[in-house]
């Protein structure tokens, strides 16, 4: 059993077996993380910005709310992406088929532009991350995407630019997806770790081949069925998992 699949296997055996999403603690390089997992080919991942006035949703109750108008609700959310100061996302975004965000494929500032960045997408029954100049050969036909940075994991190598002593260190958040695209992995520092430990927690402890940094500091999770709901100032664009009101 690959070290990817032990893992799953206890978040599943953990969780109750009607869940969306099975989150679980673990203990990585002395740190702690909070690892969500969500079964891409069975769960619905949507990506949230604005609603139907185009108004920011901002908040996870919003978005909740929203949702419950229509007998649905969120099981589970985290902030997706880098935003500008009006919470519009720096990088590609894509929401229900419609292009709102371009590529931004070059280098810059931040953490963004520390190449290489990579895109999530999402399609029916599958999420995958992508480098973005993969992302731009193939040019998939995503229902929704966000791009970020930086990349944590490319094709199984750990991002070149990480240090083992790096002294960067916040509360950070991102995302993994399996080699078939049926898996999603999410996950939340609960202290402040530094690219390289968090980098390694996708690569050797969940053993997914790509893996992509959402943002730092300002992370945070809605994860109802654990009692997790995390709340601040208003965030950019938002994925998460919709499921029908039982």
């Amino acid at each position: 059993m690959t070290r990817l699949w032990a893992v799953l296997f206890f978040f599943c055996a953990s969780a109750s077996p009607a869940a969306a999403v099975s989150c679980e603690k673990v203990i990585h390089n002395e740190a702690t993380f909070t690892v969500c997992t969500v079964n891409a080919s069975s769960e619905t991942l949507r990506l949230f910005l604005r609603d139907a006035t185009g108004d920011i949703y901002g908040q996870f109750t919003t978005i909740d709310n929203a949702l419950g108008t229509n007998g649905e609700r969120l099981a589970f959310a985290m902030n997706a992406g880098m935003y500008h100061e009006d919470r519009s996302p720096v990088g590609h975004y894509v929401e229900n088929g419609e292009e709102i965000m371009r590529v931004i494929p070059n280098a810059g500032p931040g953490n963004f532009g520390l190449l290489p960045n990579g895109i999530l997408c999402l399609r029916p029954g599958r999420a995958d991350v992508f480098e973005t100049t993969r992302y731009i050969r193939e040019d998939p036909a995503c229902t929704y995407a966000t791009q970020s940075g930086p990349m944590l994991v490319i094709d199984g190598a750990l991002h070149p630019r990480f240090l083992p002593k790096g002294t960067s260190r916040y509360i950070r958040n991102g995302v993994g997806t399996s080699a078939d695209g049926t898996t999603a992995v999410f996950a939340i520092s609960e202290e402040p770790v530094n690219f390289h430990s968090f980098g390694t927690l996708f690569r050797d402890r969940l053993a997914l081949p790509n893996a992509l940094f959402f943002d730092g500091n300002i992370s945070r999770l809605y994860a109802p069925d654990i009692g997790r709901r995390d709340f601040g100032f208003a965030l950019g664009p938002i994925i998460g998992v919709v499921e029908p009101v039982q």
